[in-house]
């Protein structure tokens, strides 16, 4: 909605300033009019989290096969069931089967869809411990790319 406000110092003018007064308070009245009425057809707003892609991070806690599900422990936000489907891209994982109980360091992006938490991305994380963030050890050797190699890590 779009607020206006209007001061206008009234000066009669008695050749018909009048006329002038009585068109700009008509251009007024419709101006708000119009900021105050819905949109006809209009959707209503989508709730953020049934749209907006969310990142849990965490350590895997267990892994269903048969649900294609996972369980990831977060520390900031709890433990998630999260849904995995065909269009799941893994990164740094090998696929579904890859995922493991115990596994540290996995990111998920995920949307809610019908009730649930469904991955988009699921990828062995760089370590930078903040949702979103990636790794911020810039000293060390090999260039911040964590331990996501064969043979690195002790996942």
């Amino acid at each position: 909605m779009v607020g206006i406000l209007v001061w206008k110092t009234i000066i009669i003018n008695p050749k018909g300033g009048h006329m002038k007064l009585i068109g700009t308070i008509t251009v007024l009245v419709a101006a708000i009019a119009i900021s105050l009425v819905p949109t006809a057809g209009a959707a209503p707003a989508a709730t953020p989290t049934a749209t907006q892609l969310r990142q849990f991070e965490g350590t895997v806690v267990s892994v269903n096969r048969d649900a294609r599900t996972f369980r990831l422990r977060d520390v900031e936000r709890g433990t998630r069931t999260i849904k995995v489907t065909s269009r799941t891209r893994f990164e740094r994982i090998a696929g579904f089967s890859g995922l493991r109980p115990g596994m540290r360091r996995i990111e998920a992006r995920v949307q809610r869809r019908n009730g649930a938490w469904v991955a988009t991305e699921v990828e062995r994380s760089g370590g930078g411990g903040e949702h979103g963030g990636g790794d911020d050890r810039r000293g060390d050797d090999d260039g911040g790319g964590g331990n996501s190699g064969p043979g690195g890590g002790d996942d």
